[in-house]
């Protein structure tokens, strides 16, 4: 059956079918989550300590290069809220601009694998190089993900959620036992990905060629979508540049088990900081539109510091099922300080909205705190020798830069809408 289009997106939603639409979400993120994380913990209990880090910190590389994707789906999603009127020509744009841009990064990711081998103390360029091939299908599912975010259409856009976390964990699984190394399970990450991108297209493929022909004679400035998209994307570059710092200096500063068991310590952290996102998928839409997005903003903080309060006093309670999750016996030592690795994770999700709203409200000048943050962080590496010491550096980075956007954020002009 196909798809109705061109379908206008209503600027306000019912609150029956926002609060239907925010469970579906928060299911399918759920499910995803706890697959993904199923990966993670199942690689650091056959890889162990050493080798774990490793691919903590290949995983991390592979954060980063997600940016594209989400800066993306960002794009589409706010430019399809903002302006519903011409979401065929939209839709054609963002998916033409999603393959152009998914090919090129793929090819510079692949230039830079030995730069990134060496960096990261790797015993090959092959994960490295896994990294470049996976960046290509996760871009693309930004753009298809973004396209169903902003028409709010959450059933097809939390099938591409569960694809993500079921791919991997599926793909992943297997290939981890066919080889118990970081290379084995890149190899499981990078099959895994092309399964979201199959739901995606099967979601968008239905479109009216009639509906889409008419749009394209309409008036749409040609390349604003990759230079919205490289805007956005460098803003979160910036966040989960700072967000996954820490594993590489605890790599590179730290004697290797104290880096794994750091990177242990960021299981449960990264859990916690993905565990609310199902809020800023939901709030996103409405922070891109005039007049809501303080009242979005705010909502979103209250929401994510309600779970991020409840994880953390959950973690201190079950220290020792908590050292399960993350990985068994060999991560004991970070038994009496889990919890603060759970208040890192609740303060990344708080700077995650944060930086959201920076993207729906195009302030691009914020972004340049987030990077003197991490300037911060890297200029306090050389002085660092143990994992508590990071631990605590990287938690006063991140209040301050939270406070600091928070702030930021109050000013009157703050919510007006830059750039279109």
């Amino acid at each position: 059956m196909s798809r109705p289009s061109p379908r206008r997106v209503r600027p306000s939603s019912s609150g029956h079918r926002l609060l239907r639409g925010g469970a579906l979400i928060a299911v399918a993120m759920g499910v995803m989550n706890l697959t993904t994380y199923g990966f993670v913990i199942l690689a650091a209990r056959l890889l162990g300590p050493e080798e774990y880090g490793a691919l903590a910190a290949v995983m991390g590389v592979l954060l980063v290069v997600n940016v594209l994707s989400l800066g993306l789906q960002a794009t589409a999603a706010r430019r399809v809220s903002a302006d519903p009127d011409d979401l065929p020509q939209i839709e054609r744009e963002v998916m033409s601009t999603s393959w152009v841009a998914a090919v090129a990064l793929g090819v510079v990711m692949l230039v830079a694998s030995p730069v990134v081998t060496a960096t990261l103390s790797l015993d090959s360029w092959g994960p490295a190089a896994l990294v470049a091939v996976t960046a290509v299908p996760l871009s693309v599912m930004g753009g298809q993900a973004g396209v169903l975010q902003g028409e709010q259409r959450w059933g097809p856009l939390a099938g591409i959620y569960l694809a993500v976390g079921l791919g991997r964990i599926g793909c992943g699984a297997v290939a981890l036992a066919v080889r118990p190394d970081t290379l084995g399970a890149m190899v499981g990450v990078t099959v895994g990905a092309v399964l979201p991108v199959l739901v995606g297209w099967s979601a968008l493929r239905h479109q009216d060629r009639r509906a889409v022909a008419e749009a394209a004679t309409r008036r749409w400035a040609r390349g604003g979508v990759l230079r919205e998209t490289l805007t956005n994307s460098h803003a979160l570059l910036a966040f989960f540049a700072l967000s996954n710092a820490d594993v590489v200096v605890a790599r590179v500063t730290l004697h290797e088990h104290q880096a794994g068991l750091y990177a242990g310590g960021l299981i449960l952290a990264k859990a916690v900081m993905f565990l609310p996102q199902f809020v800023v998928v939901i709030a996103f839409p409405m922070m891109s539109r005039l007049g809501a997005g303080r009242e979005a903003r705010l909502l979103s903080l209250v929401a994510v510091l309600g779970i991020g309060a409840v994880t953390v006093l959950g973690t201190a309670v079950l220290s020792s099922w908590a050292v399960v999750f993350i990985g068994g016996a060999e991560y004991a030592g970070l038994r009496d300080r889990l919890w603060l690795f759970a208040v890192l994770g609740t303060l990344l999700a708080m700077l995650q909205v944060m930086v959201y709203t920076i993207v729906a409200r195009q302030r691009r000048r914020s972004v340049v705190l987030v990077w003197g943050a991490l300037v911060v962080l890297l200029a306090a590496a050389p002085f660092l020798s143990s994992l508590s010491g990071l631990l605590e550096v990287v938690l006063v980075v991140d209040a301050a830069l939270f406070a600091a956007l928070l702030v930021r954020s109050l000013a009157p002009s703050y919510d007006r809408v830059r750039g279109g």
